[in-house]
């Protein structure tokens, strides 16, 4: 891990990847879903306070009639203000306009956390490095099938990246 950004809340935007009830209920390592639930609504309160955006990301899956039960986001989490997105594949860019509404706001910064580490976060954090956005991985703020699914990606992958903090590590500069 390196030095903690400053982040500017006019540039930055916060993604949180598949809090939905289902997925938060899953067996999950290093750490379980709702504690991966309680960092992001921190860090959530901390950039809307910011005035930064906040970008909740949950998954559909294409061509059936009736989404799984606890398919929504969890209860609580969405506020006014916040961008939804409903992707269809792993990653959250690809058919969604999510980098069309992230450049129309100046955001160029993406902080990441959500479910699951090695598969909707990675794939959503490489396509956004392949758009040019700078990138920062909150550990704490995340979990996945396994504690090796999730180390590989935040110690190999995630560090080729971007930056990888801690949730207490995630500071904006005052608006």
């Amino acid at each position: 891990m390196t030095a903690d950004p400053v982040l500017d809340p006019q540039r930055t935007a916060l993604v949180l990847i598949d809090l939905m009830e289902r997925i938060v209920a899953l067996p999950l390592e290093p750490r379980k879903g709702t504690e991966v639930l309680a960092a992001a609504e921190e860090l959530a309160g901390v950039f809307r306070a910011a005035g930064a955006p906040v970008v909740l990301v949950r998954v559909e899956r294409p061509s059936v009639a009736e989404q799984p039960p606890g398919s929504g986001l969890v209860p609580g989490l969405a506020r006014p203000g916040d961008l939804e997105v409903v992707k269809r594949t792993i990653g959250a860019f690809h058919g969604t306009g999510l980098d069309e509404r992230l450049r129309e706001r100046g955001v160029t910064t993406l902080v990441f956390g959500g479910i699951a580490t090695n598969l909707g976060v990675e794939s959503t954090a490489r396509a956004a490095a392949d758009l040019g956005y700078d990138l920062v991985f909150v550990e704490d703020a995340m979990a996945a099938f396994t504690a090796a699914e999730h180390e590989a990606s935040v110690r190999l992958d995630f560090p080729r990246l971007g930056t990888v903090v801690t949730a207490a590590g995630v500071r904006l500069t005052p608006a």
